[in-house]
């Protein structure tokens, strides 16, 4: 049996800087990994199958738009083979929740796959058949902090970001980022990437804590935020629900939402507030967790 994670995919910042003539808009922005997310399982079988448990494994379901499912048929034509494999998928993440659950477990299953079918695909190859599961599936096959552009399929390095405590809250409410985006009515902003090793006044600035990493991130914004709060309005209670929390550095929503993210000095600070926030809500998705490092 082959285990690969699908850790939950946050947006620090989301700006939205053009429109192709297609209708697709164009992103910039700062992509990281949290510690909690799914589970993709892959063991060998006579056939493609899939079976889902977790919290949210009832509500996906597995019909063949299931897009671990896609992600095997995908992996399996590029190769050349039949798709046989038993799969199975824990779904801890919310659906539809702008965190990239079903792009992450897409990414997974291509990781998983490529171990038990024992294929060597060159990089570029695996990028090119993420690409045309969706916009998010490339950077999280990456799964690496990074900046993406163009509609998610351009992947640049990013600086390295300190060490920083994360909590992921939705409000229990699914939202189609089509949708979003149909909503969002400009205005464009601007690209803009920092480096972290010099700031815009020439001094040193190599963001050793979450307190400087939340300066620079307030300079930026999420451009979907007003267009999601127009769909579910609970996102501004949530948001709101997070600046009020302790020790809370920066609140913001993630992708095209629903979920939102707040930004702690630790992995500690960010599981006592998740405790005091999902206490006050009870009726909301609420966990508390660390960056990444990688």
């Amino acid at each position: 049996m082959v285990t690969a994670e699908a850790p939950a995919k946050i947006n620090l910042y989301l700006h939205v800087t053009g429109k192709r003539p297609d209708g697709y808009h164009l992103l910039d922005s700062l992509i990281v990994f949290a510690d909690v997310g799914d589970t993709v399982e892959a063991m060998a079988g006579d056939e493609l199958s899939l079976g889902c448990d977790g919290p949210f494994g009832a509500a996906l379901g597995t019909q063949p738009d299931n897009l671990v499912l896609k992600a095997a048929h995908a992996l399996a034509e590029a190769a050349g083979i039949a798709p046989k494999a038993r799969l199975r998928l824990t779904k801890r993440l919310p659906i539809a929740s702008g965190i990239g659950g079903g792009s992450a477990d897409a990414a997974a299953t291509l990781q998983a796959l490529a171990k038990l079918w024992q294929l060597a695909l060159p990089k570029r190859t695996m990028t090119e058949i993420a690409a045309k599961l969706g916009a998010d599936v490339p950077i999280c096959l990456h799964g690496r902090t990074a900046y993406i552009g163009g509609i998610g399929e351009i992947i640049d390095p990013a600086p390295a970001l300190p060490e920083a405590g994360i909590l992921l809250a939705n409000p229990g409410q699914a939202l189609s980022t089509p949708s979003v985006f149909k909503s969002f009515k400009g205005p464009m902003t601007k690209a803009q990437r920092f480096d972290a090793t010099v700031s815009r006044n020439g001094s040193q600035n190599t963001l050793t804590d979450a307190l400087a990493l939340a300066a620079m991130l307030a300079e930026r914004r999420n451009d979907l935020t007003d267009a999601a709060i127009a769909i579910v309005p609970e996102i501004a209670t949530l948001l709101d629900a997070m600046e009020q929390l302790p020790n809370v550095r920066l609140a913001r929503m993630s992708g095209s939402g629903a979920t939102c993210f707040a930004l702690f000095d630790d992995k500690k600070s960010a599981l006592e507030a998740a405790g005091h926030l999902a206490a006050e809500h009870p009726g909301w998705w609420v966990r508390g967790a660390a960056l990444i490092g990688r």
